[in-house]
């Protein structure tokens, strides 16, 4: 993840200024009419660099090779928006060495700012795919390929609306940049606050009350912030602290924190990015994407509430002492924070029938307007200031994070596409579980379990769901079904060893041995495991818009399944009535196959 370095404050108001005109620019896209994708899209690439290669810079070498990189990156961009319409009748073939230059440039930029933002892997993949593309050709049998001019492959992914400028990048345009302006936006002000606030009031007093706060505050603001890390980071600093003080172990409140905050990446309406690159990969409406994702993530939470109770047997842990809880005056004061915008952009989605974006932005300009009062009512000028700030800083870091993900991952799925490699590699899963749907199910999670421990959970998905998605539909899944089961099992990787960022953080925050609380995390979070597997053997789960009662009843089922598995592996002690209870458990989740 990207660390940014504080600038200077000399430099503090230009970047302010830049990051503003960055979220303007955005919100001016949704609001202010259509713009050329070559225009829109290059536009966000050059948007992003500065943040990337400058104000990430983590050295005296990293600054001046970004500001080198970033020049180029820009100018490159800009000649690209410049020139579109010429570029438009080109056809994707570069005429002469200069566009060469400009794409090869445009390559390089989009490789290190991937590798700057989140490290070697998701750039090495995207490398790798490069130099296949470049001399597959030589590769002999199933796996190689005719072979493309250089100038055609280059074009194909820098001046044409593929490759670079794809539809994936769309999406981080258009969508995703919009809902990072919106997560920003609250967490500057209360509603942070406020969801600490509304979970203490609902579970502080219960068993175990301090985690169950931890698991309620988590679902809350990971539904806006779509970072497990960042969940981790933020929630973390109250719960960790709040667990110990009543004698938690610290391997279990690390492993809660962990757990509760990787929901935040399948609780609508966020989704860590995901709903919205899947609206655009599935062409499912976002609000059909939140409908089908919604009960499953209650599910995630349900069970992890579960296994909460039986540590709580185990250790005797207790609730929040009254005194120590968030008074009712407090509750309802800090939760209008996050209930006005909350309430606008459902309103805009689901009353008016706004696109997610366009009530999005309402939501934004309605949180907006609350960073101006804080809870005691006062009107304090340089709180705000530092509000603004903070929420101006915060979304162009996160945009510039995500969107240098998206582009990388736009090289790969444009290589995919332009080899026909995506379709030799679902021949490849097809031929090898026999084509049988179980076995290349298994074989898919197994792919994203690996994929996932190296690069971010929407690339992780992505990459997947181009190469086994194909496969898995042609097996009778509904597109949707499959892209869930992969988006799920891509999300593995935050608490199973040996890459589990969310461990990682809540271990070192807390000041426990990471392995410890990484098998706790998998215990606790077994709904993580077993749920992808119960949305295939009970799809109606998925249908509650189309088929409520249906739905419900698979949502029972599953639930009841759930708790004997994750009551079961957590308040049994031997090691054969953990696997009985765990297969019974298993049984009843995947009981819908039959009935």
């Amino acid at each position: 993840m990207m660390i940014a370095k504080q600038p200077a404050t000399s430099l503090r108001f230009l970047w302010l200024v830049l990051a503003a005109l960055m979220v303007v620019f955005h919100l001016g896209l949704i609001f202010w009419g259509l713009v050329p994708n070559l225009v829109s899209r290059p536009l966000h690439l050059a948007f992003i660099l500065p943040w990337v290669f400058v104000f990430g810079a983590k050295s005296q070498a990293e600054l001046a090779s970004g500001v080198a990189l970033s020049a180029l990156g820009v100018s490159a961009s800009l000649w690209i928006a410049v020139n579109h319409d010429m570029l438009g009748d080109q056809y994707g073939f570069l005429e002469g060495d200069f566009q060469v230059g400009v794409a090869v440039t445009l390559l390089i930029c989009v490789i290190e700012a991937a590798r700057r933002s989140i490290g070697w892997p998701l750039p090495m993949v995207a490398v790798t795919a490069l130099i296949y593309a470049l001399f597959g050709s030589a590769i002999p049998g199933e796996f190689g390929h005719s072979g493309t001019p250089l100038r055609s492959f280059l074009g194909t992914l820098t001046i044409a609306e593929g490759g670079v400028w794809g539809s994936l990048t769309a999406v981080s345009v258009g969508v995703v940049s919009i809902f990072v302006i919106f997560g920003a936006v609250l967490n500057a002000g209360e509603a942070g606050q406020g969801f600490m606030n509304v979970a203490a009031a609902a579970a502080g007093r219960l068993k175990g009350g301090a985690a169950k706060v931890s698991v309620i505050s988590s679902a809350l603001f990971g539904s806006i912030s779509g970072s497990a890390s960042a969940n981790v980071a933020s929630t973390g600093a109250i719960t960790l602290p709040a667990m110990t003080k009543l004698g938690y172990p610290k391997r279990l409140a690390a492993a809660v924190e962990a757990v509760a905050s990787s929901g935040g990446q399948i609780m609508p309406p966020l989704m860590g990015a995901g709903a919205f690159v899947m609206v655009e990969l599935t062409g499912v409406p976002y609000t059909g994407i939140m409908a089908a994702a919604i009960l499953p993530a209650i599910l995630y939470f349900f069970a992890v509430w579960v296994g909460i109770n039986a540590y709580a047997r185990r250790y005797d842990l207790r609730g929040i002492d009254k005194s120590e809880q968030p008074s009712t005056r407090d509750v309802l004061i800090t939760s209008a924070f996050f209930l006005v915008p909350f309430s606008v952009l459902l309103w805009g989605m689901f009353g008016a029938g706004f696109t997610p974006q366009y009530a999005a932005c309402m939501a934004i300009l309605a949180g907006t307007a609350l960073l101006f009062f804080n809870r005691e009512g006062r009107f304090d000028r340089d709180q705000i200031a530092r509000r603004i700030s903070s929420a101006l800083l915060n979304a162009a870091r996160q945009i510039a994070m995500i969107a240098s993900i998206i582009f990388c991952a736009s090289i790969i799925i444009g290589v995919l596409s332009i080899t026909g490699l995506g379709v030799k590699i679902t021949s490849l899963i097809l031929s090898g579980s026999g084509g049988l749907l179980w076995p290349s199910l298994l074989l898919t999670a197994l792919a994203c379990l690996v994929l996932g421990m190296e690069v971010p959970t929407t690339a992780a998905y992505v990459i997947c769901v181009s190469v086994a998605g194909p496969a898995l539909i042609q097996q009778g899944l509904e597109p949707l079904q499959a892209h869930l089961f992969v988006f799920w099992f891509a999300l593995l990787s935050t608490i199973t060893p040996p890459v589990c960022g969310a461990v990682f953080i809540a271990a070192g925050m807390i000041g426990e041995n990471w392995i410890k609380v990484a098998l706790t995390a998998m215990a606790l979070g077994v709904g993580l495991y077993a749920i992808p597997l119960g949305m295939i053997a009970n799809p109606d789960i998925l249908r509650v818009s189309e088929a409520p009662v249906a739905a419900l009843i698979a949502f029972f089922r599953m639930a009841l399944g759930l708790g004997v598995l994750s009551y079961g592996l957590i308040a049994l002690r031997s090691p054969l009535a953990k696997f009985m209870v765990g297969l019974s458990g298993m049984a009843i989740i995947l009981s819908g196959v039959f009935f």
